[in-house]
């Protein structure tokens, strides 16, 4: 490993088990606070903000990575 190279948990965090798993999160939770929050606009003439809609399926996704890479770090700090 370089000094360059990311510490272990990012490495494994950025694997295709750990950010499907993430996005997962992102669309059911996503979805539901979209329906909670925007439910109106969803359905009816008023105008959806598209940024919003958007960042709402941005912060469970980024919440799922962080939680996965504590546990990642924590996981490799009991193991040594």
């Amino acid at each position: 490993m370089t000094e360059s190279d990311p510490p272990a948990p990012l490495r494994r965090l950025l694997t295709r088990p750990v950010l499907r798993s993430a996005l997962l999160v992102a669309l059911v939770v996503g979805s539901l606070l979209n329906v909670i929050n925007q439910g109106d606009a969803l359905w009816s003439e008023v105008p959806v903000d598209w940024l919003k809609l958007a960042l709402t399926f941005c912060v469970p996704f980024f919440v799922s990575l962080y939680g996965s890479y504590s546990a990642l770090r924590m996981s490799g700090k009991n193991s040594s």
